[in-house]
C-alpha cells in the first residue's frame, strides 16, 4: 500500500485520548512513536479548539521514551537547549538542529551501508570509532557556529580564518551602528508622542 502524501490527522480529546482519523481508532503515544519510526507523517489537533498541538505531542513522546530509561539526549545537551530559551539565538537553534539531524541521518545511513558491506552487518569497534569521529566533528561545527554569533566571541575562539574574522568584525560594527540608529529613531518617536 502506497503511503499518502498527506499527513494523518490525529485528534486529541479532553480525556487525553488520541484518535487516528485515518484508521478510525484510538491510539497511544507508543503507537504515534511507531508511526514516526516507520516514516508515517501525522498532525495532532486539539479536538475542541482545533489548535495544532503536534509539537507538544512529539515532545511528550520524547519525554516518555526518556522516562523509560532510553536516555538518548545527554544531560549537557538538555541544559544547552534550556539555555537557548529566551536567548537572542533562540530563533536560529531549531533550523540548526534540523540541518544537523538531517546530516546525521544521512551519515547514519552511509555508516549502516558501510558496516553491512564491510562486516556483513556486524558492527566493529573501528566502525563505532568512525561514528564517534563524525559526532565529534558535528559538535565542533556546532561549537564554532555558536561562537560566531556570540557577542563576545573572538575569531581565534571559533577557528575563523583571519580574513573571515575581519569580515565578521565589520559585520558586527555595522550591526552596532544600525542599533544606534534605531535607538535614535526610537528616541525621536518617543519625544514626539
Amino acid at each position: 500500500m502506497a503511503k499518502s502524501t498527506e499527513p494523518v490527522t490525529i485528534k486529541k480529546y479532553a480525556n487525553r485520548r488520541l484518535y487516528n482519523t485515518g484508521t478510525s481508532t484510538y491510539v497511544t503515544l507508543e503507537d504515534l512513536a511507531l508511526m514516526v519510526k516507520n516514516g508515517e507523517d501525522f498532525v495532532v489537533y486539539d479536538a475542541k479548539t482545533g489548535e495544532d498541538i503536534t509539537h507538544s505531542v512529539l515532545t511528550q513522546i520524547i519525554f516518555e521514551q526518556e522516562g523509560k530509561g532510553q536516555n538518548l539526549l545527554p544531560i549537557n545537551f538538555l541544559r544547552q537547549i534550556i539555555r537557548f530559551y529566551g536567548d537572542s539565538m533562540q530563533m536560529l537553534v531549531p533550523r540548526y538542529l534540523d540541518i544537523s539531524i538531517e546530516n546525521f541521518t544521512r551519515e547514519q545511513e552511509k555508516f549502516r551501508d558501510q558496516v553491512a558491506k564491510t562486516f556483513g552487518g556486524v558492527p566493529s569497534f573501528a566502525a563505532f570509532g568512525a561514528m564517534e569521529e563524525q559526532v565529534r566533528r558535528n559538535m565542533e561545527i556546532f561549537d564554532r557556529t555558536m561562537k560566531m554569533f556570540m557577542p563576545n566571541g573572538r575569531a581565534e575562539d571559533s577557528a575563523i580564518p583571519a580574513e573571515k574574522s575581519d569580515d565578521l568584525d565589520e559585520l558586527k560594527r555595522q550591526v552596532a551602528e544600525m542599533q544606534k540608529r534605531l535607538d535614535r529613531i526610537g528616541e525621536k518617536g518617543e519625544n514626539k508622542g
